[in-house]
């Protein structure tokens, strides 16, 4: 059980954890990966259709892990599947979030050298990041709540300020026809959006933590809501401005956007540098997030020290962050981490909470 009253969090901070690990990547390619798949201007309701899967999916979750007060996935899944087969699903969980802090690093890499850091080696970026994150990493969840109560609100607040600035650019006509060809390219988009919804599974972690556990599910029904949200006004943005066609040919298209437009007279003529600094801390946020349940779960799985587990698996992370050879790789890579997702946090958690409601109903 999780017993260090000091590393506990509160609902809010629970909610914020949920709202910061899922907003990252998919700021800046989702647009794309839903208009690849949809090919209509009907994407929107592809994100809202996936958003909406997302809290289900945080709903089971959520309502998994406060049957389980005190105790993680990795600890509660071996008292309802025993030792082995639990350990093994516990392994699952840890190397999928590994897998998602390497990919979170990579693209961080990629963006940064893009657009901030040219000619700056890939290494010195991706070390600076992983120990800069190590360090608010050894404090415990509670430091990573508080900071990321800090990121969220300038998050939101800087981000709607820059979107909203596309209005100059923006044209209704690039959203028409609603359903012009019907619902089933709307369906064909749900699934490509899976990799930016990833991240209500961390609620089957962050529960343990919580002071009041029984609030699990508003935890991560607001904090996915918030993420949604954001999502939609993203994709309004960049289709209504730039056009699904538009949208197919850039590899950012998020920020293409942004430089796309300029206001003479402010002290940000350009404000993609305004965009890359939130999601440069989004992407910190979700690093950190992913690699600490990493950590924990290997921490519990094999009953050693965390602060060990933190040292001992940067090098895994390097080595996965350098896996992908190219941009193209790295989407696959990507779309790999999606469909693992789905059937990883999608199926799993539902078989658990049914044998949970089993086995406290066969003890009635």
């Amino acid at each position: 059980m999780i017993n260090n009253n000091t590393d506990q969090i509160t609902t809010a901070q629970a909610a914020v954890i949920v709202s910061n690990f899922l907003l990252g990547t998919g700021v800046l390619t989702l647009p794309r990966v839903a208009a690849e798949a949809a090919g209509t201007p009907d994407v929107w309701l592809s994100v809202l259709i996936g958003g909406m899967i997302a809290i289900a999916a945080g709903i089971i979750m959520a309502v998994l892990s406060k049957s389980h007060p005190g105790l993680t996935v990795f600890q509660y899944n071996k008292s309802l599947l025993g030792k082995w087969i639990g350990g093994l699903i516990s392994a699952a969980f840890i190397i999928y979030f590994f897998m998602l802090a390497g990919y979170q690093v990579r693209a961080l890499t990629e963006v940064t050298s893009l657009f901030l850091l040219e000619g700056t080696p890939s290494w010195a970026i991706i070390i600076a990041f992983m120990w800069v994150s190590l360090y608010l990493m050894t404090g415990g969840l509670n430091p990573i709540a508080r900071l990321f109560e800090i990121i969220l609100p300038l998050t939101i607040v800087i981000y709607l300020f820059v979107m909203f600035m596309g209005f100059s650019i923006f044209e209704l006509d690039n959203l028409r026809p609603v359903l012009g060809q019907g619902f089933m390219p709307v369906l064909a988009g749900v699934k490509p959006t899976a990799l930016s919804f990833i991240g209500v599974e961390i609620i089957l972690i962050l529960t343990a933590f919580m002071k009041q556990p029984a609030k699990s599910v508003k935890a991560v029904v607001y904090g996915t809501a918030i993420t949604v949200i954001l999502y939609l006004i993203t994709v309004i943005m960049v289709i209504g401005a730039l056009s699904v066609d538009g949208v197919l040919t850039r590899t950012w298209p998020t920020l293409d956007l942004v430089r796309s437009f300029e206001l003479p007279g402010l002290i940000f003529e350009r404000f993609e540098s305004l965009l890359l600094v939130i999601w440069i801390m989004q992407i910190y946020s979700s690093y950190t997030i992913s690699y600490y349940a990493a950590s924990l779960g290997l921490s519990q799985l094999l009953n050693i020290n965390l602060t060990s587990c933190l040292f001992a698996l940067l090098p895994v992370v390097y080595i996965i962050s350098n896996i992908p050879k190219n941009l193209d790789v790295l989407f696959a890579f990507g779309d790999l981490l999606g469909n693992t997702a789905i059937y990883l946090v999608g199926c799993i958690p539902f078989a658990l909470l049914l044998l949970t409601k089993w086995k406290k109903g066969s003890r009635g």
